[in-house]
């Protein structure tokens, strides 16, 4: 190594620090650091474990503990509910009402889990038992790694909420501490479970699109109303989050699907990436009005918020470009967009109703409904009208939890795996860099470390398990 090089890690303060301290752990706003954290990558140390196809040992009963019963974490203990082979042994809120709320729910079922509430460590009690095999994260965004990592070094698998962390130093540790464990740590990204996402999935797999070459994905959708909701996000955390950076904070729903049908980390990587942002034109404003009637809303007034639309662009390896935007505050209609677009055929899913193209024009309804038809996945078929009664966003959620708790009962690799929860979670902190710095462009981390060449593509075929019922 030369004597800059060395220079550079003593100065950067990496040596000893392992991969995680290479990454910034806050927000790099100087044309200085991009130099700094480009050469940083150089210093990746070789894979200890490649998690990336692993298959855990069968569970007969996955025993598991919920840690934050919000809004969406009692929709994820409903849905668990109503799987077989899964025992709830554990719920986590600081409001008591939350827990007590859930156990009501799952009591009927003959579940008999732990209460933790109160008090705002209660979740390490319940993380540390030895009688539970999957920790569900469903807290605001600040939690997810610290929990994700005690739970990991306490012999638990874990399902945590997007995004899997906020810091490229948090997503490096997550994927040093999965692979140094042995656990599985999956990011719940449901939107890889909807059934367009999963059809277009099958239709790639299978070469209708040819080479897939540019991919478009989105969350478009208009929160500000909920955003300043005093009794919708607990302690206002998702506005404080929004008041805290600027880029594109929530790309994982829009952005998680298209790695897949690209086989990003499974054949592909992400080479690097420019993102833009517009400024704020709405929620100062709101901020202000609401400031005037309620005190409450006082500390927000004259706060710089997050722009209303955030596009990011990558390129991968491979040359294919992928196009990611994030604007919540816009009044628009919801959308994903979830485009691909192919040497033979394209397919766009929003506005919907969903199209497919083989050429320069849409191809009619009907004969969308046949490809459709021809290109649903056995994992729809097998489970996606139950998915639609249980429901969770159209049943999306139900087939996402179902499809883990299969895996994990059957010993089969899961569908998502560590390296794509610290990737699609990390284009947010790199956007914030890019958005900082003029639109520059940075290099996005391999988390694989050279293991995507070999990586085998995500394969949710049903080939084998598919055994675990419903109730």
């Amino acid at each position: 190594m030369s004597n800059s090089r060395r220079h550079f890690i003593k100065q950067s303060g990496l040596a000893g620090m392992g991969l995680a301290g290479a990454w910034i752990s806050s927000y790099a706003a100087t044309p200085e650091d991009l130099d700094r954290i480009k050469e940083a990558t150089a210093f990746a140390p070789a894979q200890s474990f490649n998690m990336s196809g692993y298959a855990a040992p069968k569970l007969e009963t996955v025993r598991i503990g919920f840690v934050g019963i919000g809004n969406r974490g009692f929709d994820a203990v409903t849905r668990m509910n109503k799987i077989e082979g899964v025992e709830i042994k554990g719920l986590c809120d600081l409001r008591p009402e939350r827990v007590k709320l859930a156990n009501d729910l799952v009591k009927a079922s003959g579940h008999t889990p732990a209460l933790y509430h109160s008090d705002p460590e209660a979740w390490k009690t319940m993380c540390a038992r030895k009688d539970i095999d999957l920790i569900y994260i469903l807290t605001p965004w600040a939690l997810h790694t610290p929990i994700a990592l005690f739970s990991m070094n306490h012999d638990k698998h874990v399902c945590v909420e997007v995004p899997a962390g906020k810091t490229l130093q948090e997503l490096w540790s997550l994927v040093e501490t999965s692979e140094r464990t042995h656990r599985h740590c999956m990011m719940v990204e449901n939107c890889c479970y909807d059934f367009f996402e999963l059809t277009t999935l099958n239709m790639a797999r299978q070469g209708f699109f040819g080479e897939i070459v540019h991919c478009e994905g989105s969350y478009i959708h208009p929160l500000t109303e909920l955003l300043f909701a005093k009794d919708r996000f607990y302690q206002m955390w998702e506005l404080n989050e929004i008041v805290s950076r600027k880029g594109n904070l929530y790309p994982t729903h829009g952005l998680g699907p298209l790695c897949q049908v690209l086989n990003i980390n499974r054949g592909d990587k992400m080479d690097y990436l420019v993102s833009v942002s517009s400024n704020d034109f709405t929620l100062g404003d709101e901020a202000k009005q609401l400031a005037a009637k309620d005190d409450f809303y006082k500390s927000y007034a004259g706060r710089s918020f997050n722009g209303n639309m955030n596009t990011s662009t990558i390129r991968t390896n491979k040359g294919k470009t992928i196009m990611v935007q994030f604007d919540i505050s816009s009044p628009r209609p919801y959308s994903r967009i979830q485009l691909v677009s192919g040497t033979k055929g394209a397919a766009l899913k929003y506005p919907e109703p969903a199209r497919i193209a083989t050429g320069h024009e849409w191809l009619s309804e009907e004969a969308v409904k046949t490809l459709q038809e021809k290109y649903t996945p056995e994992i729809v078929k097998k489970i996606g009208e139950a998915a639609k009664q249980v429901g969770g966003h159209g049943g999306m959620d139900f087939i996402m939890d179902w499809r883990t708790i299969d895996c994990l009962r059957n010993g089969l690799p899961l569908d998502q795996d560590v390296y794509d929860a610290a990737l699609w979670s990390s284009v947010s902190p790199l956007s914030v860099w890019s958005v900082a710095n003029r639109s520059n462009s940075i290099t996005v981390p391999d988390f694989t470390r050279g293991a995507w060449k070999k990586n085998a593509p995500v394969d949710i075929s049903m080939s084998k398990g598919g055994t675990t019922g419903v109730k």
